[in-house]
């Protein structure tokens, strides 16, 4: 395949993967300069390169630049990274965090989704007449983006927790600890979701609701064990390298189970990183999670310009802005109602229940996979899909700024539990240079 100029099309896709990292490096290194975490700057370099600002210039330089005929190419690379970045980030996941801490944290972390998902109920509701998509009922319409506004992105809460040096205060591992049950119940939700829209009829649902159970029971029953066999055998033995392979081959396989079932692919490899034992020594890490880490950063940014190529804020018109005010403030309200004011109710003093709720607000890069699921699934329009990227970077755009303003850091909040252990990391190993810690690549923290 070759483009009008004559150039291989293969060409021109490694020229565009060259420019998408030199310019996220450059954005991030920014980025860093606002006190911003890496998802910011890579999301908005992302829209950059699209019609919102490159596309202002003239000679339709977005579509020169990333040609049509490349862009399934593109795609194809960017679902590589975003598969690695959805193990990593289910891997992160330390449900061990909910242990002990019982009807608390299930209390908070209920009302940080059921406020938000509410507001977003009434607010979709609102919007299905003018920006539901031909042939998807206001009902799948309503509920995708009802499970959008409640999300909390557990990975970049976690790079911010860290950067802020909140890990070991109260208010940081509560919000840990209510991210990761909002991770699993959203995700959970968002199943049910896609499988109702994508259902030819009650059948077919009933059909994808039995397999999506048998596949859980499966990589619960069978998976989990065996691959807790094999990762204790090869720790025992000193030989965790071809871990690896083995790893890589689980989470591909793992999408492709979900894809087969009928739910999308990033479900199968989200799911494997979940059955990913936690607390084996530091060579795990070394020999399986930082290699993915790695190679997931160079491929995840792709990903990021995939989506701005469909963020059109020109397009958005005077309409289009006041929706996007309604998006906005229901997205924040509802998360600062939902557990902001439960934190305050609970003992936290109103510093740390408005720390706790703009770290809950923090949406990241997980927002934008389930919005690039409906937008692949032709849930949400165009413009729709505009004004919740722009939500979702609002949003943990505001967490940083927010703390600095509370003036909240561990020499002001109470003490008060212990970080989560990085992917393969053994508990109460240091945490400067693993998951949510300097040294990292930035996968599943810095792009989150």
């Amino acid at each position: 395949m070759a483009a009008a100029d004559g150039l291989p099309m293969e060409a021109i896709v490694l020229a565009d993967i060259a420019l998408v990292l030199l310019a996220g490096a450059v954005m991030v290194k920014l980025g860093r300069r606002l006190h911003q975490p890496p998802v910011v700057a890579e999301i908005a370099t992302g829209i950059m390169l699209g019609p919102s600002v490159l596309g202002l210039l003239p000679g339709d330089l977005p579509a020169r630049i990333f040609p049509h005929d490349g862009l399934s190419m593109l795609s194809a690379i960017a679902q590589v990274g975003l598969a690695l970045f959805m193990f990593l980030a289910g891997w992160e996941l330390d449900l061990s965090l909910l242990r002990g801490r019982g009807r608390a944290v299930g209390t908070m972390a209920g009302l940080a989704m059921a406020v938000p998902f509410v507001l977003g109920l009434g607010a979709a509701a609102l919007l299905f007449g003018s920006h539901g998509a031909d042939g998807v009922s206001a009902s799948s319409f309503v509920l995708y983006l009802a499970t959008a506004f409640s999300i909390t992105a557990f990975p970049v809460l976690a790079r911010i927790i860290k950067d802020s040096r909140l890990s070991n205060t109260r208010v940081g591992t509560m919000a840990m600890a209510c991210a990761a049950i909002g991770d699993v119940v959203a995700w959970c939700v968002l199943v049910l979701v896609i499988a109702v829209a994508d259902a030819g009829g009650a059948g077919q649902f009933v059909s994808v609701v039995a397999w999506t159970v048998a596949y859980g029971l499966g990589m619960a029953l069978i998976a989990r064990p065996v691959l807790h066999r094999l990762v204790r055998r090869a720790t025992l033995r000193g030989d965790t390298a071809p871990l690896l392979i083995l790893v890589v081959a689980g989470v591909f396989l793992s999408a492709y189970a979900t894809s087969l079932i009928g739910i999308h692919a990033i479900f199968g490899a989200f799911a494997f990183g979940l059955i990913m034992p936690h607390g084996h020594a530091p060579a795990l890490h070394e020999h399986v999670a930082f290699p993915l880490e790695k190679a997931a950063g160079i491929l995840l940014p792709v990903f990021f310009v995939i989506t701005g190529l469909s963020v059109d804020i020109g397009a958005l018109g005077t309409g289009g802005l006041l929706s996007l005010a309604l998006v906005i403030a229901a997205a924040v309200i509802g998360k600062f109602a939902g557990a902001a004011l439960p934190a305050r109710l609970s003992g936290m003093s109103w510093r740390e229940a408005g720390a706790f709720g703009a770290l809950m607000n923090t949406r990241g890069l997980t927002e934008i996979v389930i919005l690039d699921i409906g937008r692949e699934l032709g849930l949400i329009d165009a413009e729709m899909f505009t004004m919740m990227v722009l939500m979702a970077l609002l949003t943990t755009t505001m967490a940083g700024p927010l703390l600095r303003v509370l003036r909240v850091g561990p020499a002001d909040l109470a003490a008060g539990g212990v970080p989560s252990p990085a992917p393969g990391e053994p508990p109460g190993a240091p945490r400067d240079a693993v998951a949510t810690g300097a040294g990292r690549a930035p996968v599943a923290e810095g792009t989150a």
